[in-house]
């Protein structure tokens, strides 16, 4: 099993810059992928991120250029760094993780007001 618990959501201006934290409960080194998602009301859960085991990294074209994701092995962490935010980017970020199954975060509220 995998808990996850995210940090660093929060009200932002649009162009301000924000870094989510998402802790797991175990080591890192040994999960397949992990994922930043996020929900907007209304709208469907959309994969942002994604960091698989090796380091490759993917992102959704809207916040390509803007967004990075990024791990600390020793500290279990996985990071969202997004910077120019626009309001569009406002929804819940969710934090998942690939393992034996998978395992959700219970997400951090980003707001971008323009």
């Amino acid at each position: 099993q995998v808990q996850l618990v995210e940090s660093g959501g929060g009200l932002v201006q649009a162009g301000g810059s924000l870094r989510l934290s998402c802790a797991a409960s175990r080591s890192i080194s040994s999960i397949t992928a992990m994922d930043w998602y996020r929900q907007a009301p209304g709208k469907q859960r959309e994969l942002v991120a994604a960091i698989i085991s090796g380091g490759s990294t993917h992102y959704v074209d809207s916040v390509k250029g803007r967004f990075t994701i990024f791990s600390d092995n020793a500290k279990n962490t996985v990071y969202l760094q997004m910077n120019s935010l626009r309001a569009e980017d406002t929804a819940v970020y969710i934090c998942h993780a690939v393992a034996d199954l998978g395992y959700w975060g219970q997400g951090t509220q980003v707001t971008v007001s323009s």
